[in-house]
């Protein structure tokens, strides 16, 4: 039996996740590895470890972050 697990994402979450697949967004090694874009604190705290926690961003910190399939998968069907 195969299940669909259909993910619910915001436009917020939409839009981090094309910054991500530009190469925009790595995790800062401090705050609690705080979502970095173009060199900026993201103002969504939360965003990062959302995307994680649901498979679609991975990191590691610090360092710069990648789509994971799921996370390419759901940019290309939009």
């Amino acid at each position: 039996m195969n299940a669909t697990i259909i993910t619910a994402i915001s436009h917020r979450d939409r839009s981090v996740l094309r910054a991500v697949a530009a190469g925009r967004c790595e995790i800062s090694g401090c705050a609690g590895g705080s979502l970095v874009i173009d060199g900026i604190g993201c103002c969504d705290q939360f965003v990062g470890p959302r995307l994680v926690q649901a498979g679609l961003i991975a990191a590691i910190s610090p360092g710069p972050v990648r789509l994971t399939e799921s996370g390419r998968a759901l940019l290309e069907a939009a």
